[in-house]
């Protein structure tokens, strides 16, 4: 889905639903939103407004953390 979208185009209607789900399950998955933002040929503002438009909950700055280890000294 996301390869057949054209390039900084305008993304509306059952398009823009389809490719919210694509960037929700990779989002989830672990993807960064600059990653999908390159991947998609959009923008980390559009990725991030699309992602929030759909309910996920985003991830705080740093990366994802979950799946560091902590060591205790």
């Amino acid at each position: 889905m996301i390869n057949t979208l054209k390039k900084r185009s305008w993304v509306t209607g059952a398009a823009r639903e389809k490719l919210a789900a694509v960037l929700k399950k990779k989002y989830g998955s672990g993807a960064s939103i600059r990653a999908l933002a390159e991947e998609t040929g959009h923008s980390y503002g559009f990725v991030h407004r699309v992602l929030s438009e759909s309910g996920v909950a985003l991830r705080g700055r740093g990366g994802d953390t979950r799946s560091k280890k902590v060591t205790s000294a």
